[in-house]
């Protein structure tokens, strides 16, 4: 299967994004805000739910290294997280965007949620993100 690389504009492009980052696995050392150039990094495990919903085999599940960045990030702040514990691990659940101010509203909030209640939740002008497989692909055991 070839590496997807997905490019989110909007609320509708996250929840696709976020679809297919579910379940991803990552280590706190991995992900980066950098306030100066308004952007937060991040490199995750995602499991291929593309293939695994395509019916195939256990045999044939996989996890992808991927790359997660946010543009026009303004401000970030971490829930469960600690963050002086690099090799800690984390399970992507979700990424969502709440706007500030009404429904129309292009800056608001995006959240990764993670398990045990652990979040990071960006403040942006505007949702940009792109998710990028960055080639190593690996058998996954079972579906998350």
């Amino acid at each position: 299967m070839p590496d997807l690389k997905l490019v989110a504009l909007d609320t509708e492009d996250l929840n696709v994004l976020s679809a297919h980052l579910q379940d991803a696995v990552l280590r706190v050392a991995d992900m980066v805000y950098l306030p100066k150039e308004r952007r937060f990094a991040v490199i995750l495990n995602r499991f291929d739910w593309q293939k695994a919903v395509a019916g195939q085999s256990a045999a044939g599940l996989e996890r992808r290294r991927a790359g997660l960045r946010f543009e026009r990030v303004m401000g970030a702040k971490v829930q469960g997280i600690d963050l002086s514990d690099k090799s800690a691990s984390l399970a992507l659940l979700a990424v969502t965007f709440a706007p500030s101010g009404d429904a129309e509203s292009v800056a608001g909030d995006v959240t990764l949620t993670f398990s045990g209640g652990a979040a990071i939740r960006l403040s942006v002008e505007c949702v940009e993100a792109e998710m990028k497989d960055l080639g190593a692909v690996w058998a996954a055991t079972r579906v998350p």
